[in-house]
């Protein structure tokens, strides 16, 4: 692929494609000339404002395979998904960018007609980065916004199907003990949010917040002091603080109204809404087809005040391969749903260092899906694209 942005078309022999989402690394290799070269798909009308989180059923994946997975995602009318950028990947010296891995997964996106929410980890939850080594451990009021705005302006310079930046992810639990840091944050974000704008203006910037943690943990205050830029994102999982699921599919939507609540005179943009199916957790397959229809239903009703709503995620997991420690570096949802491997990553919240709530968390990502990783459709995939006939 050429360095003017026609990232679609490039042969490669084998590639390794690191995916940081809830499973990990997948690894992708083939021959992608047959993938990336083939024919446009045939009409498909696309929702815009619906996404979905793609991601493989397994670690090892062929780019035949997974232009099979972007092709069956696309057919359910979604118009989007997400894709999970770490600093460290696009520009591993300074004013070099490695551009491999994200082509490839971006010209799936292209391929498919599929806008792209993009999650760059500036925040991570409780952590910052991951940055380059290059810049070394930088403190929030360290982080040079001439070196950020480059590398933002250069990924949305790059691939014209990215319309959403999500700057920080899990935001309030990164604030929620050091609040007095808010301000430097608001003027960091606020700085690159006008550079940007003037260099992208058809690009929406904002932040991301788990929103069950901020109902669980009162953080709401936190929620309003940075819904700022152009949208504020939520990710949401109907659980408590041990991630197990303690919300009926009612109770849920209860929560995503809440959301519009926080953010008056905002658009809420849910880049991560999902139910899993684990019995482990409380989960199961009628409530996670239950809550597919209740939020479309959310969506369709709320409509003018939701700039997007992505379902986390298509596929399952194999067991015991989403545990929590692999997604410490995460974007927040790579974790469980932040990625393209998700194609990236997730910021949902859920990682602590307790071994009963990583073994919940496990639990929780690893049959999230509407797909089982055998391939097996869940009733929410069916519902999934029934409702999305029915709101577009």
């Amino acid at each position: 692929m050429d360095s003017d942005g026609d990232y679609g078309g490039r042969r490669r022999k084998k590639m390794m494609m690191i995916l940081a989402a809830a499973a990990g690394m997948i690894v992708i290799a083939g021959v992608a000339a047959a993938v990336l070269t083939q024919e446009e798909p045939g009409p498909q009308k696309h929702n815009e404002k619906i996404g979905l989180v793609i991601n493989t059923p397994n670690q090892h994946t062929s780019l035949q395979e997974l232009n099979q997975i972007y092709s069956e995602a696309a057919a359910t009318g979604i118009g989007r998904s997400n894709v999970y950028l770490f600093w460290n990947a696009v520009e591993p010296a300074k004013g070099q960018f490695d551009w491999e891995q994200p082509d490839i997964l971006m010209s799936f996106n292209k391929t498919n007609d599929l806008k792209v929410t993009l999650y760059f980890s500036v925040i991570n939850g409780k952590t910052l980065g991951p940055f380059p080594d290059w810049i070394g451990r930088p403190s929030l009021n360290s982080i040079n916004e001439d070196h950020l705005f480059n590398v933002l302006d250069a990924v949305l310079s790059r691939y014209d199907i990215v319309d959403t930046v999500v700057m920080a992810g899990e935001t309030e639990s990164h604030f929620r003990y050091s609040e007095q840091n808010i301000p430097v944050y608001r003027e960091l974000f606020t700085g690159i949010y006008d550079r940007l704008k003037d260099r992208h203006p058809d690009v929406k910037v904002g932040n991301a917040f788990a929103l069950h943690h901020v109902l669980n943990k009162n953080l709401g205050h936190i929620v309003t002091e940075l819904a700022v830029g152009d949208f504020v994102g939520f990710t949401y999982f109907p659980v408590d603080s041990l991630n197990d699921i303690v919300k009926t599919p009612g109770d849920a939507r209860g929560d995503l109204k809440r959301a519009l609540e926080l953010v008056p005179g905002k658009k809420a943009g849910f880049m991560e809404v999902g139910w899993s199916t684990s019995d482990f957790v409380g989960g199961s397959e009628p409530d996670q087809s239950t809550f597919v229809k209740d939020l479309l239903g959310f969506y369709s009703e709320n409509e003018p005040g939701i700039e997007f709503v992505t379902w986390y995620r298509q596929y399952d997991r194999p067991a015991d391969t989403c545990a929590a420690g692999q997604q410490q570096q995460r974007p927040p949802g790579a974790g469980p749903g932040i990625g393209s491997g998700d194609s990236g990553g997730d910021s949902s919240g859920l990682v602590s260092s307790s071994e009963h709530v990583i073994e919940r968390l496990n639990h929780y990502i690893c049959k999230s899906g509407m797909i089982s990783a055998d391939g097996s459709p869940k009733p929410g995939w069916g519902e999934f694209r029934a409702q999305l006939k029915a709101v577009s």
